[in-house]
């Protein structure tokens, strides 16, 4: 028996689509239609736990945001029935079966492309006339929420969905594989978290077999804390690793109950939190 299409395969091709692709999502519970504006492959940061694969070279870097609005349309309008007629989401979970969201996501920062706000209001627009109440999302590293283009462009995203991996400098530097300083994620967290609520995205695993210390987790939670005191406002924490290929073969999953455990410390903070194993 052939195995069902589940989160384990976030293949990102769908006929001949440059840009809009589905996927089933572990954290969004069903289907999630990504949009990739990153087909370049570039990006700020250069976590090891990421599955993209950077050997092989990325297409034009430019986003054509008409394309982008056209693939968007099709796809939500195959998802209502005939996507589920085609392999391989033919063998998804029938509970699987609903658009879960539209996520900005792919192969690199999304809020890097000088097109990040043309697309944005685009998708937008598509989904309030195709599927509204589909809520649009944002996968972000927060590196750019300074910038004016980027911070105008939020109001268009239902939720924001922020990566925070690391507690301290050393450690984020390590797992998230940049020299950008640590503080510019934590003050612009802080900078959109004082406007309106954000989700916490913690990618958690091992390198060479050794997962973040007791140490580590605890100013990870500081960090999340000290947002809160400062009148920044966080929806929930998304504790989660790894369950696809990374493109580090040091990187290897935490077992689920390392990750209750931390997530345990996070809602001993009083905050919100959930385990995707």
């Amino acid at each position: 028996m052939a195995r069902r299409l589940d989160f384990k395969d976030h293949r990102r091709q769908l006929d001949a689509n440059r840009y809009v692709y589905p996927v089933v999502s572990r954290r969004a519970r069903g289907l999630s239609i990504g949009v990739n504006l990153n087909p370049d492959k570039v990006c700020n940061f250069d976590c090891p736990y990421c599955q993209v694969d950077r050997t092989t070279p990325g297409g034009p870097s430019r986003i054509d945001v008409g394309a982008l609005a056209s693939e968007l349309a099709g796809l939500l309008e195959r998802a209502g029935d005939a996507l589920w007629r085609s392999p391989p989401f033919d063998s998804v979970a029938p509970e699987l079966r609903r658009v879960a969201d539209i996520a900005f996501a792919g192969d690199g920062e999304p809020t890097t492309p000088p097109e990040f706000p043309a697309a944005a209001r685009a998708s937008c627009e598509t989904r309030d006339r195709l599927a509204p109440g589909v809520p649009l999302r944002l996968l972000t590293n927060a590196t750019l929420f300074h910038k004016e283009r980027v911070r105008a462009a939020l109001a268009d995203f239902d939720e924001l969905w922020c990566k925070l991996d690391a507690g301290t400098e050393a450690y984020f530097q390590v797992v998230d594989g940049t020299r950008l300083p640590f503080q510019r994620i934590l003050d612009n967290l802080l900078l959109v978290a004082r406007e309106r609520p954000i989700v916490i995205q913690a990618m958690l695993l091992t390198l060479d077999g050794v997962g973040p210390d007791d140490a580590e987790i605890a100013a990870w939670v500081e960090r999340m804390c000290e947002l809160v005191t400062q009148g920044g406002r966080i929806d929930h924490v998304q504790v989660y690793t790894v369950a696809r290929k990374p493109s580090d073969p040091r990187c290897g999953p935490l077992d689920a109950e390392r990750l209750e455990a931390i997530a345990a410390r996070a809602r001993a903070a009083g905050l919100v939190a959930s385990v995707y194993a």
